[in-house]
């Protein structure tokens, strides 16, 4: 089991104490401050797993990462929790009370951009041409531009 903070600011005071001289007055003062110091430090550490274990989603635990460099080519950072992932799952976002879209929205990026490691979406692109999928998407646009066309067609007879 850990140290209590007493028996903490006492090692500390107590290393304090071998390395220079001090009068009583002074042991007592640097035991006030350095216990005060420690329950501070206590009291935000328990803040900080408070709102992560949560959901809560502290914001700026990725600690001044700018949402552009987050997107990385190995990785993304989720920029609410600071966790890395080849790609930010709707599940996860879900964990911070967001969706993609207002992820995307809250953080600045564009609407398309996808939320995964940049080589993760180039392997995507390249089997989804290796599909031929855009040739396939150009023909399915044609044609729903054709039945459009023949639907307005048949309402300009009637």
């Amino acid at each position: 089991m850990g140290k209590s903070l007493v028996e903490m600011a006492a090692d500390l005071v107590q290393s304090q104490c071998a390395s220079k001289a001090m009068n009583t007055e002074e042991i007592t003062l640097a035991l006030q401050s350095t216990f005060n110091a420690l329950q501070m430090l206590q009291a935000g550490e328990a803040k900080l797993q408070a709102g992560t274990s949560e959901g809560a989603g502290v914001v700026g635990t990725a600690p001044g990462m700018a949402p552009e460099k987050s997107i990385q080519k190995n990785k993304i950072v989720c920029l609410e929790c600071g966790q890395e992932f080849k790609m930010l799952s709707p599940k996860h976002l879900r964990s911070h009370g967001l969706t993609g879209r207002e992820y995307r929205e809250k953080w600045g990026f564009p609407l398309r951009q996808p939320l995964c490691a940049k080589a993760l979406s180039e392997r995507r692109k390249k089997a989804g041409k290796d599909r031929g999928l855009p040739e396939n998407l150009r023909k399915a646009i044609a044609k729903r531009k054709k039945s459009g066309q023949a639907k307005k067609a048949g309402n300009d007879k009637k």
